[in-house]
């Protein structure tokens, strides 16, 4: 599954790939500007989730005790 990943972000052009013919064979990715370009979005999206923590517990909070007088 990890191959076919890494497959693919190869293909949409956000990780290069580097294969060294040696024992064992030894292959190298790394990230391509474009690749690098995404870490700006991605960071925003995982810091989303903690800067709301309070707002998504209270309102996983209503919602339990919404549905446990149902």
């Amino acid at each position: 599954m990890l191959s076919l990943t890494l497959k693919g972000l190869e293909r949409d052009g956000l990780v290069s790939r580097t294969y060294h013919p040696t024992i064992p064979p030894k292959v190298e990715y790394t990230l391509t500007p474009l690749g690098l370009a995404f870490h700006e979005p991605l960071s925003a999206l995982g810091h989303w989730p903690l800067q709301n923590l309070d707002a998504i517990d209270a309102a996983r909070g209503g919602y339990d005790a919404a549905a446990g007088k149902r």
